[in-house]
């Protein structure tokens, strides 16, 4: 009986440094991984510190003046005024009613800034 119950001891002990063994490499594994996580996460924030940065030297006045300039036939594109912001209640909201069709004439006519060239007259197909 005493030598059933030393192998049965040597057995459980043996099963459990086989486990200990087998946890102690999973650990260092997820250690490892967890190491190579960090220095991604350090180099991805290095990444966004330059990308913010090129953003910010992308977006400087000056450079977006002279781009305005450069394309101004093809964009239109004007300072703000002080006569293009008004009241809330001056806006003309649509009725909740159904929306139009936008066929024709019964589409609702669009407010265009001043600038803005004139609507060509639709064509009518015979």
């Amino acid at each position: 009986m005493r030598s059933v119950l030393f192998l049965l001891t040597t057995l459980i002990v043996m099963g459990l440094a086989f486990w200990a063994y087998r946890e102690n490499y999973s650990t260092q594994s997820a250690i490892t991984e967890m190491a190579d996580v960090q220095r991604q996460i350090g180099g991805l924030r290095e990444d966004l510190i330059v990308l913010r940065a090129e953003w910010a030297f992308l977006n400087r006045p000056e450079r977006l003046r002279e781009l305005v300039n450069l394309n101004f036939d093809k964009l239109k594109l004007v300072p703000f005024g002080a006569d293009q912001f008004v009241d809330v209640g001056q806006v003309t909201f649509p009725s909740p009613q159904a929306a139009p069709a936008a066929s024709g004439s019964d589409a609702m006519p669009v407010e265009r800034p001043a600038w803005y060239p004139p609507r060509r007259p639709q064509e009518s197909t015979p």
